[in-house]
């Protein structure tokens, strides 16, 4: 290889998985989802919005079951991915191919940090198991496991008499 390093699983047809997200604002995973490592992220998209469950706002009516607004990188800037997303009545604010960086779209990272929390897990970090659906069942595992500890942090600031009764140490 002369001086290169090792190539990536994604770069030619050997096998590797990747993680695909939809995360909300304060980066709690709401849908995720596994597929081949040659496979292009946003061939994911419309799959993970409708995984999306229904949320209770609290307020009457039904419970909203996809989001206002859709924030995005350069990978889904297509026509045909925004005129899908306005027929479902989300507002795609998706970063444009060739449009220089710092837009302002992108600028906090919400997504990468959730990425950063699940590949902090060992086991899907590293792909151990050769079956899809036992990996799959670990990184929704992750995700339960990224959600718990926003609620109990949130929980643990609301009342901080909890911590006598939490062992935050593992958080």
């Amino acid at each position: 290889m002369n001086g290169v390093g090792p190539r990536s699983p994604v770069d030619r047809a050997r096998p590797g998985s990747k993680h695909h997200l939809i995360v909300e604002g304060w980066a709690i995973p709401l849908a995720a989802s596994l597929t081949g490592g040659n496979r292009h992220d946003s061939t994911q998209l419309f799959p993970l919005i409708d995984a999306i469950p229904r949320v209770r706002t609290g307020g009457r009516g039904r419970p909203r079951s996809r989001p206002k607004t859709l924030y995005a990188d350069r990978g889904y800037d297509y026509p045909v991915f925004r005129r899908r997303l306005w027929r479902r009545g989300i507002q795609p604010k998706i970063a444009k191919r060739g449009a220089p960086h710092g837009s302002g779209l992108g600028k906090v990272r919400v997504v990468e940090r959730t990425f950063a929390w699940l590949h902090g897990m060992r086991r899907l970090r590293v792909r151990y198991e050769r079956r899809a659906d036992i990996h799959e069942a670990f990184l929704k595992l992750g995700v339960c496991v990224i959600a718990l500890r926003h609620v109990i942090r949130l929980c643990w600031t609301l009342d901080p008499r909890l911590s006598e009764h939490l062992d935050l140490r593992w958080l």
